[in-house]
């Protein structure tokens, strides 16, 4: 069968390549691939920043966001079930993981499917255990290509509740930074919620200030509206979601919450450089309004299922929007251009045929 794969740590090395069909264990449940959805994290891997393959090196079949279907009866499950699964496995001696709570994870020995030791899911076939695969609902149909970032956003905001709620708390208004397929998610959650939010990109109109305008929150360009104006108008955020992978931001949002507010940490950004911020904004405000700034990432299998039923919830209280969200989709050979894109989302197409959206 055909798969993506790439060598870790060589740019340049990335290809479809002909690789041995998996075979289903006891536990496991043999999947055909419908759609891989691709992220910075893939581009990251592809230019050799990133990845670790399993076992002693060696190539690394990418693709962690997986949409495929039951190809034969199993666990439960009857063939032609949509099904997405969980990319974070645990690492086996710690009390997060005991708790199935790879997401806590306390040593940093977990496993990523086509991202740290474990091979991705880019590939025709699949198998996997059972426990890992959460249900797709058929009317999400290949909507539900946009479960793992959705399961991302998912756990974000319910650890951002869980802070704020440590006190008495009632939010009302969200910013997101970054309009990206984690940005758009999370504000497309946040109006689920009936929280007034506003998303903030840096061009000015175009298809993505449409979806966010879509949902009933309000666009804002950058170049602009600067953040500090923004904050003074609105008198301040109750929720920050970071999601454009910006290490100035991530410090900044710290900066544009109002008492209370707590600020939730979703992009990447490794480079090296020095990020400032004004010294009252942490030596004083942080302190005397009880301002919180906390980073996460991956997502609980809770997570998942919440985000299922938000991406549910959300197609069916603004049609045709989510089916915007994925902007290209491209078989498997056309990688690059997936790669390449600049939308809210693109996808590797590896079965053309199945299940659409209702």
């Amino acid at each position: 069968m055909q798969a993506l794969v790439t060598q870790p740590g060589v740019a340049g090395s990335t290809g479809v390549e002909e690789v041995p069909d998996p075979r289903a264990a006891a536990q496991e449940v043999l999947l055909r691939t419908l759609e891989v959805g691709v992220c910075g994290t893939d581009r990251e891997i592809s230019d050799g920043h990133f990845g670790i393959a399993p076992g002693d090196g060696g190539r690394l079949v990418l693709g962690h966001e997986f949409l495929g279907v039951v190809e034969r009866d199993a666990h439960g499950l009857r063939r032609g079930d949509l099904v997405t699964a969980t990319v974070r496995r645990g690492c086996g001696h710690c009390p997060a993981c005991a708790e199935e709570s790879p997401d806590a994870c306390d040593t940093g020995d977990y496993v990523e499917r086509g991202i740290t030791r474990l091979h991705g899911f880019a590939s025709e076939l699949v198998a996997e255990a059972a426990d890992q695969l959460i249900p797709i609902p058929p009317a999400l149909g290949r909507l539900g290509v946009l479960a793992e970032p959705a399961s991302i956003c998912a756990r974000g905001l319910r650890h951002a509740r869980t802070i704020g709620t440590r006190q008495p708390w009632s939010p009302r208004h969200a910013l997101v930074l970054g309009p990206g397929a984690i940005g758009m998610l999370a504000t497309y959650m946040l109006r689920l919620d009936g929280i007034e939010t506003w998303t903030v990109g840096r061009s000015t109109g175009g298809e993505k200030a449409e979806l966010v305008a879509a949902a009933g929150a309000t666009y804002v360009a950058s170049s602009e509206t600067p953040l500090e104006d923004l904050r003074a108008e609105t008198g301040g955020f109750d929720i920050v979601v970071e999601a454009a992978g910006d290490a100035q931001l991530m410090l900044a949002a710290l900066g544009l919450l109002r008492r209370n507010g707590v600020a939730c940490l979703l992009g990447i950004d490794g480079r090296e450089r020095a990020v400032s911020i004004d010294g009252p904004v942490l030596g004083v405000d942080a302190i005397l309004e009880n301002r919180v700034l906390f980073g996460s990432v991956n997502a609980h299998r809770t997570d998942w299922r919440a985000a299922v039923e938000a991406l549910d919830a959300a197609r069916a209280r603004w049609p045709g929007a989510l089916e915007r969200f994925v902007g290209l989709r491209v078989p498997l050979d056309r990688y690059a251009d997936a790669f390449g894109f600049r939308g809210v989302k693109a996808t590797l197409q590896i079965a053309p045929e199945g299940p659409a959206a209702a």
